[in-house]
């Protein structure tokens, strides 16, 4: 059974409740089982995760290696500026696809640089929680 796991970063828990406009009215939690049950179809398994800082991440990311295969991440503003996470990917060497919820390269210029890309398989930026889905239909296809 391939292991995929979910991480989602700072803020990403306030989902359904956070400028809605940008980031939808569906909370992660709620979306999650639509994962979960493409997944089953597929003999996969989805865990998820999701912190508030930038530690327990890297943490998450560490106690992956040999039990996770692949891992759907989207930083959050850790985005911008997480070299550790970039490093930990690297290290891990856990193929990971970068999310993100809005199109970064149409926010604030501070958005559209992204430190965590240049360890990730690909990036998925700005088709809403659907994202995931892109993410997680390339992993269980590839």
């Amino acid at each position: 059974m391939k292991k995929i796991l979910i991480i989602n970063g700072p803020n990403l828990n306030l989902l359904g409740s956070r400028e809605e406009s940008i980031y939808g009215k569906r909370s992660f939690e709620s979306f999650l089982p639509e994962l979960k049950q493409i997944a089953a179809a597929k003999d996969a398994d989805i865990q998820y995760f999701q912190s508030n800082h930038e530690g327990e991440i890297i943490d998450k990311i560490h106690s992956s290696m040999g039990n996770i295969e692949n891992i759907i991440l989207n930083p959050g503003a850790l985005t911008h500026y997480s070299y550790s996470i970039h490093d930990a990917i690297i290290a891990a060497k856990i193929q990971v696809i970068e999310v993100h919820i809005s199109n970064i390269f149409q926010r604030d210029d501070w958005r559209a640089r992204s430190v965590i890309s240049p360890a990730a398989r690909g990036i998925i930026s700005g088709f809403g929680l659907d994202g995931y889905k892109m993410a997680l239909y390339y992993l269980l296809n590839m």
